[in-house]
C-alpha cells in the first residue's frame, strides 16, 4: 500500500488530508453556530401533556418480557415504544442557526464544501497521467 496514492489513484494524499481538515473545521463551526431547543411532546394528545401516552407500548412490552423474555409480541412492543419515544423526542426539537455575520458563514460554508470537494478530488486520478499512450491528434494532424 503506498500512502501517496489515496483511493488507489495516483497522488492525492496532500489534497485529501487538506480537504479533510478543511471539512473537519468547517463543520465544527456549523454544528457550532447551531442552538437546539426542546419543544413540548405533541403526539395524539394535547399539546405538552402527551409524553406519557408514547410510554404505553414500551411498558407493555417491558412487563410483557419479564413474563416471557422469549416473546416476540414483547420484544415489537419494547422495541416500537422506543423507538416512538426517539422520534417524538427529534421531532419535537427546534433547532435554530444562531446570527453571525455573513463573511463567517460563507467562511463556514466555502470550508465544508471546499473540503469536501477536495476530498472527492483527490480519490481521482491527477491530470497528465495518460497511461504512456500519446494523446489523440487534432483535425488537421498527419499520422507518420
Amino acid at each position: 500500500m503506498d500512502l501517496r496514492n489515496v483511493g488507489g489513484t495516483p497522488g492525492g494524499t496532500k489534497m485529501f488530508l487538506l480537504g479533510l481538515i478543511m471539512a473537519i473545521a468547517g463543520g465544527y463551526l456549523l454544528l457550532n453556530q447551531v442552538t437546539v431547543y426542546g419543544g413540548y411532546w405533541y403526539w395524539a394528545g394535547a399539546y405538552g401533556k402527551s409524553f406519557g401516552l408514547t410510554l404505553i407500548p414500551l411498558l407493555f412490552g417491558i412487563g410483557i418480557l419479564f413474563f416471557n423474555g422469549k416473546s416476540i409480541i414483547g420484544w415489537v412492543l419494547t422495541a416500537g415504544g422506543a423507538l416512538i419515544i426517539l422520534v417524538g423526542i427529534i421531532a419535537n426539537m427546534d433547532i435554530h442557526f444562531r446570527q453571525t455575520s455573513l463573511f463567517n458563514t460563507i467562511l463556514i460554508l466555502v470550508l465544508l464544501v471546499g473540503g469536501i470537494g477536495l476530498i472527492a478530488r483527490s480519490v481521482m486520478p491527477l491530470g497528465g497521467d495518460t497511461g504512456g499512450k500519446p494523446d489523440k491528434p487534432g483535425p488537421g494532424a498527419t499520422s507518420s
